[in-house]
């Protein structure tokens, strides 16, 4: 990658030991020409070719004191931040050669990162003097050495215990990500983030990995493809078409949807568009689409759309369109799971007499909250709506007929603690 580094910035950073180590050359010393742009009407560096003496080799390797790139003036903000970024990738790529004794110059650093060797060694002088690293140049090994023992990158700040425990927890939530476009940028964030720890701190991040896991359930495998086209299609404000299958049904119809959402809920991806041609907010299934999906004409998402507004009355995903004020009794085995858990934002949890409990929750929808009632079995009673009471008397009438009498369930409970 070329940096733009400005003139100023150049001016802050004092000469270089590697200049000094060279003195003796005077043909390394020599300073290149200017010259001036005539288009932009700027100083540019006039680079003449490597002479002899800047090609000799040292130490096995090739040494040259010429610039890999010109200097210019007019660095974006952007640039600007983007030459911060690179250069402390430098500097902790300096610190781990020279811990490791491989007394790199510049020469090796610049061609690495594709700088030039001024650019180096103004990195070596900012370690010396802002950091207080004691960076020496060996003459015989050309290269740089420490001349004490340096534990520590002082360009990362020190990890606690507590944060150390936090990096993995955020290590093993990538797995969520699995089968997503997202799971190899996070990945390599991860590990250029543990890549600056040392190696006392690397050592104490594996000693934790067998400490911890996720045990995402029944995740979804994403059509990779399909997932990148709707979330470019969300950044870029682009319609959607697509062929879409309703649970249960065989044939898929034709959506024309704006997208404006993508969430995951339960290891499932689900985006929120509007409908075109039904006038509403919809939520979709991103399994249950087919064929090609097919960006199309630009729109405009409403400023005042929040997707926490959209979903706040639903108890996972799909919103309804009526207000239910739900209770639901749970007995004393069931109180014991659902304590201390955040299921609905809403949800009020009342302690009763016996070791029971009443939850009670404010929902836009049943089909959500049937299913998880459901989940409970003979642990968990409707006592409001009567619409959701009824609902669950029709599928528990079913589920007699289909597996005759029942039978007693105290012995099928699981060895949990």
């Amino acid at each position: 990658m070329r940096l733009v580094k400005t003139e100023k910035l150049a001016k802050n950073w004092p000469s270089s030991i590697e200049d000094t180590a060279m003195s003796k050359n005077p043909k390394q010393q020599r300073r290149p020409a200017r010259r001036r742009d005539k288009k932009s009407g700027q100083q540019a560096l006039a680079l003449p070719p490597p002479t002899s003496n800047q090609r000799k080799k040292a130490g096995g390797e090739e040494q040259a004191d010429y610039p890999a790139n010109p200097t210019g003036e007019g660095a974006s903000i952007a640039e600007m931040a983007q030459v911060g970024r690179n250069a402390t990738e430098r500097m902790l790529a300096l610190h781990q050669l020279i811990s490791a004794r491989k007394y790199p110059n510049t020469f090796r650093v610049a061609r690495e990162f594709e700088v030039s060797q001024k650019t180096v060694k103004r990195d070596v002088e900012w370690m010396r003097i802002h950091w207080n690293l004691p960076i020496e140049y060996d003459r015989r090994r050309h290269g740089y050495f420490y001349s004490r023992e340096v534990t520590r990158f002082p360009g990362v700040p020190t990890v606690t215990e507590a944060e150390m425990f936090a990096l993995l927890v955020a290590h093993k939530a990538l797995e969520q990500y699995s089968g997503t476009p997202f799971h190899k940028p996070l990945q390599m964030a991860f590990q250029k983030l543990t890549g600056q720890l040392n190696d006392t701190d690397r050592y104490s991040l594996q000693d934790y990995e067998s400490v911890l896991s996720f045990r995402p359930f029944a995740p979804e495998v994403a059509d990779m493809e399909r997932f990148e086209v709707v979330t470019h299609a969300i950044q870029q404000q682009r319609a959607l078409r697509f062929l879409y299958r309703k649970p249960g049904e065989k044939s898929a119809v034709g959506r024309h949807v704006h997208p404006y959402h993508l969430t995951c809920n339960d290891n499932r991806w689900y985006l929120i568009g509007h409908d075109v041609d039904r006038s509403d907010i919809r939520t979709f299934v991103l399994g249950r689409m087919s064929g090609s999906v097919v960006a199309a004409e630009a729109f405009q998402k409403p400023k005042d759309f929040s997707v926490e507004d959209y979903l706040r009355g639903s108890f996972t995903v799909m919103k309804g369109k009526a207000d239910y004020e739900i209770v639901v009794e749970f007995d004393a085995w069931a109180t014991d799971q659902i304590r201390g858990r955040l299921w609905h934002p809403s949800q009020q949890v009342t302690e009763l007499p016996g070791g029971g409990s009443h939850m009670l929750m404010h929902l836009s929808g049943l089909e959500e909250i049937e299913r998880w009632v459901l989940s409970w079995g003979t642990h968990a009673t409707v006592i409001k709506p009567e619409a959701l009471a009824q609902r669950l008397g029709s599928t528990a009438r079913e589920l007699a007929r289909r597996y005759g009498e029942p039978v007693e369930h105290s012995s099928s409970r699981t060895h949990e603690d």
